[in-house]
């Protein structure tokens, strides 16, 4: 049972190294795209519905692009589309989050404090708030909206926060900056696959049946694209999030979320703007440094409850089976002598003024909780201590090992 617990960290392990990489190629394509796009150039004796053209060079050659606003009077012989690229993030996303969040809702989704969830409650509102975001807001792109697009963003964002808000009210700080960034990612990938893409389906159709392709198609794409371009950074800064106790396990953590968003199209406006030489708007990063010192100031309040108030608090039912195996005893005491003092409420190993990752070993339900990662971490590697700083001893990380398989039995 116990090499169980390796191989699913292995799978977490290849399903995150795909989801960066796929979001590596999303990101990258949807960047340059939104730069070609803006960098465009008229020029003399272009072919009939080009809008302009521009020339690079890169790997040692040069290409001439040319961009038809609507379509060129016939279609192509080779055409290449943009959209496993998002299907791609958006999938192994979605399986991530059901690995880390759904698979582990005891430790990482659920935070009884806020809300009482069994874990299919959690789940089920985990999965079913992921569309809300969609809905929503393709409701306001059809509604007349895209003809205002400023009130448009300036309502996403609305959207945004008060997403954030709730998320904070159910799950805990890490799920909350996770699953809104997992919220924003589905609306950008639905963009794709419900709007961009189709939308480009009739243009290619209408070429091939002889019709002249209307304007408007392009139109709609064009504005949910240069959306999903805005949405970006944040979206890299929720899904970063959780390596930062700073950001997300702060009572203002929703609000950080929602400054981030901000941050991200002040960061976009400067490089769009550059990119369609429209100026060089420098205030955009003294805007973009006020926003990040706000961020740093709303991180220290309140970082973790006290040490009091989580030893009155009663342990969970999961917390409390991890807490009635054989070995707890041995291994808590292990683990408060080797791994406290940098993992506490008040840390007092020199130089660490916050628990790494925000992750607690100080009371019996935080050791409890952690039960798994102590294993992986302690038990069957020597990553923790690092560099075994508190002399860890090899019959201590037997001791973690036995706790632990005696939990899966």
């Amino acid at each position: 049972m116990y090499d169980l617990a390796v191989f699913w960290d292995w799978i977490g392990f290849a399903v995150r190294w795909l989801h960066v990489i796929t979001a590596i190629a999303w990101i990258g394509s949807s960047f340059y795209f939104i730069a070609l796009d803006l960098g465009l150039r008229q020029a003399p004796n272009l072919p009939v519905g080009a809008h302009g053209e521009e020339w690079q060079v890169h790997g040692g050659g040069f290409y001439h692009i040319r961009k038809f606003l609507v379509a060129p009077a016939e279609m192509p012989e080779h055409l290449t589309w943009f959209k496993w690229e998002s299907y791609a993030t958006w999938l192994s996303g979605a399986a991530l989050l059901m690995i880390v969040y759904w698979a582990g809702a005891e430790l990482y989704l659920i935070d009884s404090a806020k809300a009482d969830l069994e874990i299919w409650q959690a789940i089920a509102i985990s999965a079913a708030s992921l569309t809300i975001g969609w809905l929503v807001y393709d409701f306001l792109c059809k509604s007349g909206l895209a003809e205002r697009p400023t009130l448009l963003m300036l309502l996403l964002f609305v959207l945004l926060v008060v997403m954030g808000w709730a998320y904070n009210e159910v799950f805990t700080g890490r799920a909350m900056m996770l699953h809104l960034g997992a919220f924003t990612a589905t609306i950008m990938t639905a963009n794709v696959a419900h709007v961009i893409m189709p939308n480009q389906r009739i243009v290619v159709a209408d070429l091939k049946a002889g019709r002249v392709p209307d304007p408007k198609y392009g139109k709609i794409a064009k504005l949910r694209s240069t959306h999903n371009n805005y949405l970006t950074l944040p979206v890299i800064f929720l899904m970063l999030s959780n390596h930062y106790p700073l950001a997300f396990a702060t009572e203002y953590n929703w609000i950080i979320a929602s400054l981030v968003f901000l941050m991200g199209v002040t960061i976009r406006h400067y490089f769009n703007t550059l990119h369609a030489r429209k100026g060089n708007p420098t205030w955009t990063w003294l805007v973009t440094a006020i926003l990040f010192i706000v961020i740093v100031w709303l991180s220290t309040p309140k970082m973790f409850e006290t040490l009091e108030q989580a030893e009155a608090r009663d342990l969970t039912p999961f917390e409390q089976r991890m807490a009635s195996a054989d070995g707890f005893d041995e291994a808590h005491d292990i683990v408060l002598g080797r791994c406290s003092m940098c993992h506490s409420r008040e840390p007092y190993w020199d130089g660490i003024r916050w628990a790494p990752n925000g992750v607690l070993l100080e009371t019996r339900a935080d050791i409890a909780r952690n039960v798994k990662a102590i294993y992986l971490q302690s038990g069957i590697t020597d990553a923790m201590p690092p560099a075994n700083v508190t002399f860890m001893e090899p019959e201590d990380r037997a001791a973690i090992a036995r706790w632990f398989r005696a939990t899966q039995m």
